[in-house]
């Protein structure tokens, strides 16, 4: 059997169109770079991605699911271009902020979840 490395970005856009439009909205992923981002069998679970910082405004937030869908800038640590997409958040995290809100943000990349390390207006 032929093991074909799969990107993180590439689970993302997957895991996006197997979730459907209604899990994830605003999730827009055009132009996103794929290079250099690490594969599922270089970056084991049990290593820890470093977290990478962004700025951006928050466009929704979903409580039950613990997920906020941020319109962010670049991301140079992980060469991503400006997007929407969603974040999976600790209910601790979502306190106090609302659509609209500008953030400062830090984020990880789990798997081909990307969640929320800190968060501040």
């Amino acid at each position: 059997m032929k093991l074909i490395p799969i990107t993180v970005a590439g689970t993302l856009v997957a895991f996006a169109f197997a979730a459907g439009a209604d899990d994830m909205p605003g999730m827009k992923m055009d132009g996103m770079k794929m290079d250099g981002m690490p594969t599922t069998q270089t970056a084991p679970a049990t290593q820890q991605t470093p977290a990478a910082e962004a700025q951006g405004t928050i466009k929704a937030i979903d409580p039950d699911k613990h997920t906020v869908t941020i319109a962010h800038g670049e991301v140079p640590t992980l060469q991503w271009p400006p997007m929407t997409m969603g974040f999976a958040a600790t209910p601790a995290q979502l306190a106090g902020l609302a659509a609209g809100d500008r953030v400062a943000f830090s984020f990880r990349m789990e798997g081909s979840k990307a969640v929320i390390v800190s968060i501040k207006k």
